[in-house]
């Protein structure tokens, strides 16, 4: 890793050459990260949560910790990190549509979870739709655990906070 810029440079040749930077996502990423999300299908976002200030607060509360991954000078991936100190969660990874099936989205994940292990932490979770089938196929590929001896609740203090699917 690049610590003057925090990022990493990852080249793969899988049948198609592919060469991708690693780096943390920086709140100037706003626009593009958010171009990128409105492309994925069934991707959902919320209204204040996920508004250019939304993600801006979010950032300088886990500074150092989201990352996004460029190629060819566009932000292809991305996912915004966070911790409470004790256990992290991953929100909104995702991936271009045409850019998977590169190991983008393992480096992503491995960057920012060796992110998290230098701040002391311990766990990491996510959430994936259960009708999310390629996310779900790749978090259980990449050997994390779905629970199911737990429920997750939700409950919304901001009835301004509305969710909407991409189709």
């Amino acid at each position: 890793m690049d610590t003057a810029t925090n990022s990493i440079n990852v080249t793969l040749d899988l049948g198609v050459h592919m060469n991708y930077t690693i780096r943390t996502m920086e709140d100037s990423d706003y626009d593009e990260v958010y171009k990128l999300w409105t492309t994925i299908h069934g991707f959902a976002m919320r209204s204040l949560d996920d508004s250019e200030a939304g993600v801006k607060s979010f950032l300088k509360r886990n500074p150092g910790l989201s990352v996004v991954a460029v190629s060819e000078g566009k932000i292809v991936g991305a996912i915004l990190v966070g911790h409470d100190g004790r256990r992290a969660c991953f929100y909104h990874v995702c991936v271009h549509e045409d850019y998977r099936k590169h190991g983008i989205g393992k480096a992503m994940a491995s960057e920012a979870m060796m992110r998290l292990k230098e701040e002391g932490i311990n766990k990491v979770q996510l959430v994936a739709f259960k009708d999310n089938e390629l996310g779900n196929g790749f978090w259980q590929a990449e050997q994390w655990i779905m629970r199911e001896d737990l429920n997750v609740y939700d409950f919304t203090l901001n009835e301004e906070n509305i969710t909407a699917f991409n189709k």
